[in-house]
């Protein structure tokens, strides 16, 4: 079986400063979601909390993001959005 693959829509990233969390639309294996990943990802991965910046940020670790995003929905794909933690960035998915 092959493992599964997130294709983000670029054009949907969205700064939530609000709740602290970058959120953007992507579709895996042709099922749209919604994802949205915390500061503390973004903190974790580059060493620094995004200041006006999550979205570049965003965009050097988007491999890491991508793999973390893929654990985060085998969580459970049914929520309306699909949040990302530090957790899921250690957590290896499984096909």
């Amino acid at each position: 079986m092959a493992a599964q693959q997130l294709e983000i829509d670029d054009t949907t990233l969205f700064d939530n400063l609000d709740d602290r969390q970058l959120e953007f639309g992507g579709e895996v294996d042709g099922d749209a979601y919604q994802f949205a990943v915390q500061y503390s990802v973004l903190e974790a991965l580059s060493g620094s909390q995004p200041d006006g910046d999550a979205e570049e940020t965003f965009r050097r670790y988007r491999g890491a993001i991508l793999q973390a995003a893929l654990a985060a929905l085998a969580n459970g794909p049914d929520r309306p959005i699909i949040v990302i933690s530090e957790s899921d960035l250690d957590r290896e998915v499984r096909a």
